[in-house]
């Protein structure tokens, strides 16, 4: 089941059935999926006061009510509510009109349907956008996580932690594109998971580390091909961006994408659509897209190897996770979460970990950061036998073997 877009209706009012019906059409075959139509404008403001709406586009001349008398009532009652006014005419003193009435855009819906769909998709970005900015300051303002559960595979009780933990929770629930950055083995996949996890998507969260790959491999993993497509693809390939249909699409090590690649993950962001090896119409995306780079894509951007308009269509929400050499305090417990994760793996009871060594541990580098404090936890229990768990560190031995 994949998730309605967006998430609350788009409403089209126009007593004209005929046009309803073709322009609901339009919008889906355009990614909005999410339409209710209305050909009464007297029920408008009783379907806007039952349940919550995106996007309201109404018919200027309609017999009984006219849309131009119902806006101001609909601005009053609804001021957050977007309007896009119709008409079967191009006025401009009623475009002008509409618009100092507080209208979002006027189109004349007769020779401007390309526009209009455009305008729709503006306005659906515009509304979701300033719900998540309303959400993220009452998030940001809160303490508490409203979802705690959905980061229970991250051991942490780091300020800095804490506060990407409430920044994610804010996006989790919008279809907006989320850039992950962090040294490797900060957990950026966790993150991303976790993202996935609040957002409630029905599909899959499918992950796959583009580093390495030319723009061919790039479009044939993410968007596949069709049989034939070129020699050796001796049958279709359904890519994982299919596979991630209402689902999550997380990207890891973006940064290391070549110009081409970079050019049609742009069009997937910006226009939800995507082509497969041999095909010719374009498929549309309903996966939400996250991404992760240990790299500093300010400096390749400088450098030209990463293309603006991308980094600025990633980037205009993102999260830093810390390194571990920042984040010591957690330490302690990270060791004690491996060391009983590894002692079920052997078969083993749990050991003690001398004071001293959690105290060196604090004082490492740990360039590979939690990753690289599992896999010390993981080999002392490999060969642990009894007495305190021995990791291998420089410097003098702890103290005595406990009783």
């Amino acid at each position: 089941m994949t998730q309605p877009r967006p998430e609350h209706p788009v409403l089209l009012v126009d007593d004209e059935a005929t046009w309803l019906a073709s322009f609901k059409t339009v919008l889906r075959f355009a990614g909005v999926d999410n339409v209710q139509t209305c050909d009464d404008p007297a029920r408008v403001l009783g379907l806007l006061n039952e349940r919550p709406y995106s996007l309201l586009l109404m018919d200027i001349l309609m017999p009984r009510l006219r849309g131009t008398d119902l806006l101001p009532r609909v601005r009053e009652a609804h001021p957050e509510l977007p309007v896009i006014m119709l008409s079967g005419l191009n006025e401009v003193d009623t475009a002008v009109a509409c618009i100092k009435a507080g209208a979002y855009d006027y189109f004349v819906k007769t020779t401007e349907r390309d526009a209009l769909v455009a305008a729709v998709k503006r306005a659906l970005e515009f509304t979701e956008t300033r719900a998540h900015a309303a959400l993220l300051r009452s998030l940001l303002f809160s303490d508490r996580l409203k979802h705690p559960e959905a980061f229970t595979g991250i051991v942490t009780q780091d300020p800095k932690m804490l506060a990407a933990f409430r920044y994610m929770e804010a996006l989790g629930p919008t279809r907006l594109p989320l850039l992950i950055t962090g040294e490797t083995g900060t957990g950026k996949e966790l993150a991303a998971r976790a993202v996935h996890e609040l957002s409630g998507r029905q599909g899959e969260f499918v992950a796959v580390n583009v580093a390495g790959l030319d723009d061919t491999m790039f479009t044939d993993t993410l968007f596949g091909h069709r049989k034939g497509a070129y020699t050796g693809a001796l049958g279709a390939r359904e890519g994982l961006v299919a596979r991630a249909a209402g689902g999550t699409l997380f990207l890891d090590e973006i940064g290391d994408l070549g110009p081409g690649a970079q050019v049609k993950l742009l069009r997937l962001l910006q226009e939800g659509e995507y082509l497969p090896l041999g095909e010719d119409v374009p498929r549309l995306s309903t996966a939400r897209v996250l991404a992760a780079t240990q790299a500093d894509l300010e400096l390749r951007l400088r450098d030209g190897l990463f293309r603006a308009d991308l980094f600025w269509r990633l980037g205009a929400h993102r999260v830093h996770l810390p390194p571990l050499r920042e984040r010591a305090g957690d330490i302690p417990a990270l060791v004690a979460h491996f060391t009983a994760l590894a002692a079920k793996e052997f078969g083993k009871n749990p050991p003690p970990v001398p004071p001293e060594v959690l105290a060196r541990l604090a004082r490492q580098l740990f360039p590979g950061n939690v990753r690289e404090l599992r896999a010390m936890v993981f080999d002392a229990m490999a060969g642990y036998g009894r007495g305190w768990l021995r990791l291998t560190l420089d410097g003098p031995a702890p103290g005595p073997e406990p009783a």
